[in-house]
């Protein structure tokens, strides 16, 4: 079905910034039940302290009451009917209960301030869906949308489908993700990523909805509906997260009922007891009335949720996907760090270093390069990108691969051009290893004993673990130290195998090795390396800190290129040529000793560990599917530096949390003491009760200041610079 054309446009026209929109206080139906009961109960205040008829201020008294109880009563009766006590219905009936001895002011002041803080905290509540929200109001409305003929349309955002090309003008925001198919230009991102400065972007480069163009027009293929924009999928998991409730929040809901049917059973007890012994009622009721009020639970209730939803909030804003609560809070109690190597500590997009073709082959390089390439066209990893990318490079001729299988941690093998290529591990391949394929549809194999740990996933995308050629896989007791006077770990090799030759050449150099077989013999060596993550010793010094235990690098790579890659960012404790049920093992070992461990990893090969992890963090710019299934975060500004500053985060909302709980029954405490062994007037109870509920709500929305991720990112930098000025002394 054709789009709807919206209009026709010049070039020269271009649509205003869009502007994300904030939730105005009048909007709110809780703010405006308050104000209408605070507008009524200022004059009655007035009119029956000074003695006035009760003609005139009784009126207004209703409707103080009426205005400010109504919806909180209909509310706490739906409950009651589901047998369950709500807490606002018990301020209803002790204001009700002050009117009925003729105490009108002072139910009317529980009211007007149960009223008053209650619309506090919904203002509060849509202001944080506002702050991750305001994130969809970035992306604009409309598109312009090429034709066939090269002319312009104007459609709806919606309209778009995958393969659509826009136009984006200079100084537009861009209308979906996509990749730009021409032209150049500085895009602003920090809505999605965080990056504060403008990003280069050119033909090939990946831009997301709702980013602001700069001086360059560009022309963009859309990649993702817009219900599936790295935005949409910000707003969605953080809306998401709100569901799932923290461990500390379900436990005081779990207790919250028993607390409210043992107040009310005090409550009762307080108001019969000196009945039956002969106090005055109205003295007693106002007792009772008053402890019902400070006893409550509200300001605990509120204590967890607000700190981690804020800080949950303020990571979307920040290019960080932490997909719950729960979530959340672990993170900050984590004791142990464990990275992948490929995608994590150095950037995804690896490349093709060289290509070794080996004698006998009959190949050229061009030739070894186009087979190899046509064959891992089909996979999603990112060492088959780096070869189909190093091909298209050089503008070989891909032909169409068929038979496509792959082996978990082995390799892939397709059937191109009547020939059958094999492209994978080294290890796997060269001493013929490599078992049966699976493809596309065939159950994936189980990842050993234990719990299932999402074997699917472990499947073709996960398979490369290219492990040292002689030795074998490293194992939790058996870690590669770099930190040795021999340094990298070398292995004897057959001079007279070539094959074997090239291979440590390569491992040597710090590369990986992918053997490239062609109708069952070896035909060449691909050498693929990554560099460097920015500021990867930095991020790893200061999760070393941040823990107190160094962190671990676990690679399915060969020993000599881990052991390099050790040595550059400062991790000694290195486990490599693991396959990815290696990788869960370890991660249990250290979990069944009671640790609890964050993984870190690009959320495709390292989908087992994530999920067996206490903690999984995925890198990743675009969020796949997979990666948000299985990480409890992602990093989707895919910078390293982020992880620390997502601890440091969570532990800042843990001590939020702590102080909100210390307010709370404090507060409780001594208005409970006070009205049991004093004389608390009704009033003053209502008002420090309502005061800490107000005070604990605001405290722990602290986190929504914008202010609060740098200050987490200062936190982990100086983390990372206690480490370095102690020298790595953590390290072993």
């Amino acid at each position: 079905m054709s789009a709807e054309v919206i209009e026709e446009r010049s070039p020269a026209d271009a649509p205003p910034p869009v502007r994300p929109r904030r939730t105005r206080v009048r909007e709110l139906p809780e703010v405006r039940w308050a104000a209408l009961a605070t507008a009524a109960f200022l004059p009655a205040l007035a009119l029956d302290l000074t003695g006035a008829p009760a003609w005139l201020w009784a009126p207004l008294y209703v409707i103080c009451y009426a205005a400010g109880g109504w919806e909180p009563g209909l509310a706490g009766l739906r409950a009651l009917r589901e047998r369950t006590l709500d807490v606002d219905l018990l301020m209803v009936v002790a204001a009700l209960g002050a009117a009925a001895i003729g105490q009108f002011l002072d139910g009317a002041l529980l009211i007007v301030i149960f009223a008053v803080s209650g619309a506090l905290e919904a203002f509060a509540t849509r202001r944080t869906a506002d702050s991750v929200r305001g994130l969809l109001d970035l992306a604009p409305d409309t598109a312009t949308r090429l034709t066939p003929g090269g002319g312009e349309e104007r459609v709806d955002v919606s309209a778009l489908r995958v393969g659509d090309t826009v136009f984006v003008r200079p100084g537009e925001r861009l209308p979906a993700d996509g990749t730009v198919r021409e032209g150049t230009s500085d895009v602003q991102q920090a809505g999605i990523t965080g990056e504060p400065l403008p990003v280069d972007k050119g033909p090939g480069d990946e831009v997301f909805a709702g980013t602001l163009n700069g001086t360059g027009a560009l022309r963009v293929t859309v990649d993702r509906d817009a219900s599936e924009t790295v935005i949409a999928r910000i707003v969605s998991m953080v809306e998401e997260a709100s569901e799932h409730k923290a461990p500390g929040q379900l436990f005081i809901e779990r207790i919250e009922q028993r607390y409210a049917i043992g107040m009310v059973a005090a409550t009762l007890a307080l108001f019969a007891i000196p009945l039956a012994l002969g106090a005055e009622l109205t003295e007693t009721l106002l007792r009772a009335m008053t402890f019902m009020i400070v006893a409550s639970p509200c300001a605990v209730v509120l204590a967890t949720m607000p700190p981690l939803l804020s800080a949950i909030a303020t990571c979307g804003r920040n290019g960080v996907l932490v997909k719950s609560a729960a979530a959340m809070e672990r993170l900050g109690g984590i004791t142990r760090v464990a990275l992948d190597k490929t995608g994590t500590l150095t950037e995804a997009s690896a490349r093709v270093r060289g290509i070794r073709v080996l004698p006998g082959s009959g190949l050229t390089e061009h030739e070894a390069l186009a087979l190899a390439a046509a064959a891992e066209r089909p996979s999603e990893h990112p060492l088959a990108r780096a070869v189909v990318a190093a091909a298209e490079e050089r503008g070989l001729r891909l032909e169409p691969a068929a038979d496509f299988g792959s082996a978990p941690g082995r390799g892939v093998r397709a059937v191109v051009a009547g020939r059958t290529v094999q492209v994978g591990s080294p290890l796997a391949l060269l001493d013929g290893a490599m078992p049966p394929l699976e493809r596309p549809g065939d159950p994936a194999p189980p990842t050993g004993g234990g719990d299932p740990v999402r074997t699917d996933v472990a499947n073709e995308s996960s398979r490369r673990a290219t492990a040292d050629d002689t030795a074998p896989a490293a194992t939790a007791d058996d870690p590669i130290r770099t930190a040795t006077t021999d340094g990298p770990a070398h292995t004897a090799v057959d001079q007279d195998d070539p094959v074997r030759v090239a291979v440590a050449e390569v491992e040597d150099g710090g590369a990986t090795a992918v053997a490239v077989l062609v109708d069952g013999r070896p035909a060449a060596v691909l050498a693929i390396a990554a560099p460097l993550r920015a500021g990867a010793a930095e991020a790893v010094a200061a999760l070393g800190q941040l823990t107190g235990t160094p962190p671990v690098l676990l690679t399915g790579d060969n020993k000599r290129a881990a052991a390099r890659l050790g040595e550059e960012v400062g991790i000694t404790d290195i486990r490599a040529g693991l396959l990815p049920q290696d990788k869960v093992a370890t991660v249990r070992g250290w979990e069944d000793t009671g640790e609890r461990v964050l993984m870190v990893g690009d959320g495709v090969n390292d989908a087992p560990a994530l999920a067996a992890a206490h903690t999984g963090v995925a890198m990743g710019r675009a969020g796949s599917a997979l990666t948000l299934e299985t990480a409890d975060a992602v990093v989707v500004r895919d910078e390293l530096a982020a992880v620390p500053s997502l601890v440091a985060l969570s532990r800042r909302a843990r001590r939020l949390v702590a102080q909100n709980l210390v307010i709370a029954c404090v507060c409780i405490g001594a208005l409970v003491v006070w009205d049991l062994f004093g004389h608390l007037p009704l009033p003053l109870g209502v008002a420090g009760h309502e005061g800490s509920t107000v005070l604990v709500g605001l405290n722990g929305l602290r986190l929504l200041r914008t202010s609060a991720w740098p200050s987490a990112a200062r936190t982990g930098r100086r983390a990372a610079g206690s480490e370095t000025m102690s020298g790595g002394s953590s390290h072993p």
